[in-house]
């Protein structure tokens, strides 16, 4: 990992960070109300910094302790755990605009049980969340805000984690692919809606074997449940009798 832009006290604008950047900093609920001049003010407070990662690159491993949360201003990542016999499951994708590691970052004691790696070349932001859960030796006035804006993401990160657990508690393949499209559908507001992963990562996401998801998917295209292809799905009128 390479860092290219330190907040500090000595730089006093985002002069130096490409726009499109600040966009996404601007962007994130972290930071929602907020004006740029003070969303700077809370970056320099949180001793910022940004930092590009290379395609397979860890952000940070299993068992390891972090103090910072990232928010990503570019490409992606994957939130996967290993067992003992080095069997992978994907949590989760970090996409831009998306914060990570912040449950962790919160309790420094807890150690990390998920890897974070890049999926792709990718741009971080990193804040130290223990200048957020501390005093603020600046007595700096968004601190509240901030605290306020941490707690709805960490609470709705919960919701989600909610969410996968109940499609990974399916008895079956359909049902657990069947209930995913079913929020997915219900979050898009249509029928028709893509999906954020490849093949072998929704297997991942899910739980179960990638051939088999395949073949399930297959079937279920046969019986005119669903339309697929590549990652765009269409719930058919069939599935809701299934």
């Amino acid at each position: 990992m390479k860092t290219f832009f330190s907040f500090n006290n000595n730089v006093k604008s985002f002069d130096k960070i490409p726009e499109n950047f600040i966009e996404v900093i601007k962007s994130s609920p972290l930071f929602i109300g907020s004006s740029q001049k003070e969303i700077y003010s809370m970056l320099t407070c949180l001793g910022s910094t940004i930092t590009d990662c290379e395609k397979s690159e860890a952000i940070f491993h299993a068992n390891e302790n972090i103090t910072n949360m990232g928010l990503v201003l570019s490409g992606s990542l994957r939130l996967e755990r290993e067992d003992y016999w080095g069997n992978r499951s994907l949590l989760t994708m970090i996409t831009k605009g998306e914060l990570f590691g912040e449950v962790y970052a919160c309790e420094p004691l807890l150690s990390t049980n998920i890897s974070a790696v890049a999926a792709e070349k990718t741009t971080i932001l990193f804040m130290n969340v223990q200048r957020i859960t501390t005093l603020c030796s600046s007595n700096c006035i968004y601190h509240s805000q901030l605290i306020h804006n941490l707690l709805s993401i960490l609470a709705k990160k919960a919701y989600m984690l909610t969410c996968k657990i109940n499609h990974i508690t399916k008895r079956t393949t359909r049902a657990k692919l069947l209930s995913y499209f079913s929020e997915q559908a219900l979050l898009a507001g249509s029928s028709e809606f893509i999906i954020p992963f490849s093949r072998q990562e929704l297997a991942d996401f899910l739980s179960v074997n990638r051939s088999a998801m395949s073949a399930e998917l297959s079937k279920m295209q046969d019986e005119k449940l669903i339309h697929f292809c590549k990652n765009k799905i269409n719930l058919l009128d069939k599935c809701a009798s299934v």
